[in-house]
């Protein structure tokens, strides 16, 4: 069977799905499309999630946790950042809070989106989801802070009006931010691994971190255990080659995700507009569009019993969003026009404090239940009715 799983003949649709979806967004690039176009790639573009998230497995169950993680949220997010900054350099003074809104609604989705789904389906798998606590209360912690220096800090500071940092507040934010994610991303994969690494379960118990880690690197595999194989977690992983051309159509496949939201975004905002929301629904709308590879390989490891994979997952992708988003915008200040709105309001602000306070409550035991996972899914819903709402 994973045999089956790893090959990738030129008929599989894991390999045909991304290229029928990169031939859709070279075809519908920078033109005003008709509805029937908007439909096929709307369709394209949720191939293009199905089987990035095929390859991310793949590619994860070769290299391993917590790298396997790591590669689909800096993927991700560094297309992200491409997208941003493409529909910033396109739309001038409107989309001055474009970053602001997506790597919010980022943060407000993995945090408690994707943590809360996991914690819920592993929850339902095993009746309580288990995960190390010291390397998802770091995660955690390292999402605090930038949340905080990049969202919250603007809104209070006085050089310049208006939620706006100064040149000089605005540099050293990109820094400490970039400055932040370097440090997780070393202690995450070298220093501190084992923190990271899924805990294994037997009859209910947690194990100690230091079990859980020697089983998750005895085992070499991550959330791409057994890919395509049900619960097949002592599958044997890829071949190099195999990895490598996964990694190829992964990259490929999460270029289509980013490049047809774009390409549907004027739909998008138009229905947005006619229906007299605010704007910044459309950015929510391109970030669940965009967080959907992730949300699907959360949910997936959870149902494996992974559930640490998942908060890698979710976390490491908030760190991502802020820590590579900020330093890009503020380097594409230098070329790009009109102000850069980056403070929250004050409905947002409180979102963020109380996700905060609910994350560090779930994570300080090291389990959660069906109660915690549902907590956070009920934030998740209040971000997003009173972004429709405010």
């Amino acid at each position: 069977m994973s045999t089956a799983t790893h090959r990738s003949p030129l008929t599989d649709w894991t390999v045909l799905v991304p290229v029928v979806a990169l031939i859709a967004l070279a075809l519908s690039w920078g033109r005003d499309l008709p509805g029937f176009a908007v439909a096929l790639v709307a369709l394209c573009l949720a191939g293009a999630v199905l089987a990035a998230v095929h390859h991310a497995e793949v590619v994860a169950h070769r290299v391993g946790e917590p790298f396997g993680s790591l590669v689909l949220a800096v993927a991700v997010t560094v297309i992200e950042v491409a997208l941003i900054v493409t529909l910033m350099a396109d739309g001038g003074d409107k989309t001055a809070s474009l970053a602001r809104d997506t790597v919010f609604a980022a943060v407000m989705i993995t945090c408690n989106g994707i943590v809360g789904l996991s914690l819920l389906v592993g929850a339902l798998r095993n009746r309580v989801a288990v995960f190390n606590a010291e390397g998802s209360g770091a995660a955690l912690a390292t999402v605090a802070t930038l949340a905080v220096l990049s969202l919250v800090l603007p809104t209070f500071t006085t050089s310049k009006p208006g939620p706006e940092f100064s040149s000089a507040q605005l540099t050293f934010a990109a820094v400490a931010s970039l400055a932040l994610y370097g440090l997780f991303i070393a202690v995450q994969t070298v220093r501190h691994r084992d923190y990271f690494l899924p805990v294994e379960t037997q009859a209910g118990t947690r194990e100690p971190a230091g079990a859980g880690a020697a089983a998750g690197a005895g085992n070499g595999d991550g959330s791409g255990d057994g890919v395509g194989s049900g619960d097949g977690e002592h599958a044997a992983p890829p071949t190099s080659r195999a990895a490598l051309v996964s990694l190829g159509l992964l990259l490929a496949a999460l270029i289509a995700v980013v490049g047809d939201a774009k390409a549907v975004s004027p739909t998008i905002e138009a229905g947005v507009a006619s229906a007299g929301l605010p704007n910044a629904v459309v950015g929510v709308i391109i970030a669940l569009l965009v967080l959907a590879p992730e949300t699907l390989a959360a949910v997936r490891a959870a149902r494996r019993g992974r559930v640490q994979t998942s908060l890698n997952l979710g976390y490491g992708s908030a760190i991502a969003s802020i820590g590579l988003t900020i330093p890009v915008i503020a380097l594409a200040t230098i070329w790009l026009s009109g102000p850069l709105l980056l403070g929250l309001g004050p409905i947002h602000m409180v979102l963020l404090a109380l996700t905060i306070v609910v994350s560090a409550l779930t994570i300080a035991p090291g389990r959660a239940t069906l109660l915690q996972g549902g907590v956070h899914l009920v934030l998740l819903a209040a971000y997003l009715f009173l972004a429709v709402s405010p």
